[in-house]
């Protein structure tokens, strides 16, 4: 009576399973997560009513326990959840389902015999959203929500010892929205805020899930892609630099014209490392500026 009187006090999930796997308890906060009441679930098989579990890894560990009397973890960092629960807090959590941290135990008897395994079910999708809130913090600009420069700079040099050690071929295009403080000065910052929040979204669009699009700077931006060639950023930085003049940008009410000038390297042999091939774009970049809306490849 106060096993289960605590049980359902405290604030997770407590299962205990017999040898075939059958609900020998359910508590109150699994009755209130799953829909289920202890009375419809107990006694009957766990698989029953999550056909999921039901799989090899999850089976191995319950014999685990069952057999040697140990203790199994399921990280939420590799299975995310067992129970495909909702989200306590929807309104917060970026997760279909709620993010669970779970062990499983043995349940001894008097001889020492593992007679029950219990299953404790712990909620973490709040902690887990907000790591990943202060992942995505660290990784992304605060006003476009692409990429920033440090994170930028962190995958440059991955990807070129990548294309080294492989033998495949990157590029790097630096991109600079022509006289762009113009539309600051003339319009104010709200309207160059949005400009620079359209922009972005057209420009990752455009381009391929594998490519990194990040601002560089005020109105600079960077884009490393993987797997091309010069000749094929060439051709993608004129697609954008025609798209960008083609378009008209109508940001708070204010329509505007807008080019842009771009900056394209490959990373020859010559190049020793990912700055030198970063110096290169923006060396085009410099060169395509002299003229605005153009888009210079390194020679």
């Amino acid at each position: 009576m106060i096993f289960n009187q605590i049980s359902d006090m405290i604030n997770m999930g407590l299962v205990v399973l017999d040898e075939d796997l059958k609900v020998h308890f359910w508590n109150r906060w699994m009755a209130l997560h799953s829909g289920i009441d202890s009375e419809e679930i107990v006694g009957q098989s766990l698989f029953d009513f999550f056909p999921n579990l039901n799989e090899p890894k999850f089976l191995r560990n319950c014999r685990a326990v069952f057999t040697f009397g140990n203790f199994a973890f399921f990280s939420q960092k590799l299975h995310r959840y067992l129970f495909p629960f909702r989200p306590a807090y929807s309104d917060k959590a970026r997760f279909d389902y709620m993010q669970q941290s779970c062990t499983m135990g043995p349940i001894r008897d008097e001889d020492k015999s593992v007679r029950y395994i219990f299953l404790s079910v712990n909620d973490v999708t709040e902690v887990v959203n907000y790591e990943e809130q202060l992942i995505e913090m660290n990784q992304k600009d605060a006003l476009t929500g692409i990429y920033n420069r440090r994170f930028f700079g962190q995958k440059l040099q991955e990807e070129f010892v990548r294309s080294r050690r492989h033998n495949r071929p990157l590029s790097l295009i630096m991109i600079d929205i022509d006289h762009f403080k113009q539309v600051n000065d003339n319009h104010g910052h709200q309207v160059g805020d949005e400009a620079l929040k359209a922009f972005s979204a057209r420009v990752k669009d455009r381009i391929r899930k594998t490519d990194i699009l990040a601002r560089y700077g005020g109105e600079e931006f960077a884009c490393l892609l993987p797997e091309t060639s010069g000749s094929s950023a060439l051709r993608l930085a004129e697609v954008l630099r025609r798209i960008v003049a083609e378009e008209n940008w109508v940001c708070r009410d204010v329509s505007l014209r807008m080019t842009i000038s771009i900056g394209i390297a490959e990373g020859h042999p010559e190049i020793a490392d990912g700055e030198a091939l970063l110096k290169k774009a923006d060396d085009a970049l410099y060169e395509a500026k002299a003229g605005r809306n153009r888009a210079i490849l390194y020679d």
